[in-house]
């Protein structure tokens, strides 16, 4: 892809050197993938030939209800599960299996070994897989270590932590990998709301310094408009393509507002395929909208 569809917004923004909007580099590209899983009883269609390009830099969300396969489909992209039709390119190479360049942070944070402390749980990626020998294990740890505001904490352990700080411990320690796109599963669900909220805006504020590529899965409208730039809605249960739609234009500030209540509202009409949309008073600007039939 080397322009901006319809319903698509260049996530690159503009260059730098030249002053000019940057062609956007698509980085992952899901192309008519159907997933499935066997249950003792029959075999169960998680996802029904979904596509969709992710943009380096793209903070891009699929966002659905429960069971429509959406954590199905990060799975398949981290190389947990093999589509039976269709197929998954990184960087044009075909994804077969899990790698060191897509780096899955789950919804809970007790998979940080107990008995390591913080800088030890964020450098043990590094050195299992022979990225970094130690002591540039170390630097690079207390590099994003700080990032993350966890500069104070590296010699704590794990149960002296609150969820917020785990979070962002799991945050760091993906990031330290350096992959070439981040996968987040519902990180921030276990979280109280103000935890949570707390939470989103420091993955945006680091976002907006690494300039990292996120492809995130939630339920939670209004935390795919506040954290997404491009949303992908998928539909019940098989997950199906009902829409693509930008959200750049949203923020945290931006909650409450009316814009992003008739764009919530909107989203969900779509989601629930509910009909034809009642009139408003004010206008939605909702740029170009994809819609699959």
């Amino acid at each position: 892809m080397n322009a901006a569809l319809p319903g698509h917004t260049a996530s690159t923004g503009t260059d730098a050197a030249t002053g000019q909007q940057a062609t956007p580099e698509t980085l992952l590209h899901v192309d008519n993938v159907s997933l499935e899983y066997r249950t003792p009883e029959r075999v169960v269609r998680a996802t029904h030939q979904v596509s969709f390009e992710v943009d380096r830099s793209d903070r891009f969300v699929l966002l659905g209800p429960s069971g429509c396969g959406k954590s199905t489909l990060l799975k398949a992209v981290a190389g947990f599960i093999t589509p039976s039709e269709g197929e998954i390119r990184l960087a044009g190479e075909r994804i077969e299996e899990p790698g060191p360049d897509r780096i899955v942070v789950f919804q809970e944070f007790d998979q940080l070994p107990a008995w390591k402390t913080v800088i030890e749980n964020v450098m043990f990626p590094l050195l299992a897989s022979r990225t970094l020998k130690r002591a540039d294990a170390l630097e690079r740890a207390g590099y994003y270590l700080e990032k993350v505001g966890l500069s104070a904490f590296a010699d704590a352990y794990p149960h002296t932590l609150s969820g917020g700080m785990k979070a962002r411990v799991a945050i760091a320690r993906a990031l330290a990998m350096q992959p070439k796109i981040l996968l987040m599963d519902e990180p921030f669900a276990a979280l109280d709301a103000l935890t949570r909220r707390k939470m989103q805006e420091e993955l945006l504020e680091l976002w907006e310094e690494v300039r990292f590529t996120l492809l995130f899965v939630t339920h939670s409208i209004e935390e795919a408009l506040v954290v997404g730039n491009r949303i992908l809605l998928l539909s019940p249960h098989p997950g199906r393509v009902r829409a693509e739609i930008n959200s750049h234009q949203f923020n945290l500030g931006s909650l409450g507002g009316v814009d992003f209540q008739a764009s919530a509202q909107r989203i969900h009409r779509l989601l629930f395929d509910e009909g034809e949309e009642p009139v408003v008073e004010r206008p939605v600007d909702f740029q170009h909208l994809r819609i699959a039939y």
